[in-house]
């Protein structure tokens, strides 16, 4: 399930709760928050497992460029050996091979740098949306501990006989 659609779903129970009259607490349904905490922890992993297999798809895309390369160069020295072979063009044998070569590294260098630019941008979304749900989770753990603390003090207070007026 998709991390952003589950903190979407966090967001509208907590638009669904009940406001606390005159108090900016919500009464939220527990069973429901706690069950949507539990896919989020199950999704998060899903997100970083398609991370790992993009970043598997970049390392394999790497290899095939590398595997390339050395294709061309291979076919690059075949073709500067048949050359030598015939002395009048030695030199533009020389030159095309090196052009070959050149264009293999400059082929292998632009596939890495665009595996490189997806797994950013990919990995940069998933720590954005985890940024967010963690932020999420996190405010409405402080709101919920506040709310706590807030019901504890008052029935300390209204069950203490030294106050006045108890």
């Amino acid at each position: 399930m998709d991390i952003q659609h589950i903190v979407d779903r966090l967001e509208q129970a907590l638009d669904e709760s009940v406001r606390i009259p005159m108090s900016a607490y919500l009464l939220v349904n527990e069973e429901k928050v706690y069950n949507l905490l539990d896919q989020m922890r199950v999704a998060v992993p899903e997100e970083i497992k398609r991370a790992n297999r993009i970043e598997a798809e970049k390392d394999r895309i790497l290899a095939q460029a590398k595997e390339e390369a050395e294709r061309i160069r291979e076919l690059a020295r075949q073709e500067a050996g048949e050359l030598v072979k015939r002395d009048a063009i030695v030199s533009a044998a020389q030159h095309r091979a090196e052009n070959i070569i050149e264009r293999a590294r400059r082929d292998t260098e632009a596939l890495r740098q665009d595996a490189d630019v997806y797994i950013m941008e990919v990995l940069n979304r998933l720590e954005e949306d985890l940024s967010r749900t963690l932020n999420v989770v996190q405010n409405g753990l402080h709101k919920v501990r506040t709310e706590r603390e807030a019901a504890m003090l008052s029935a300390a207070e209204s069950s203490d006989p030294s106050q006045p007026g108890a």
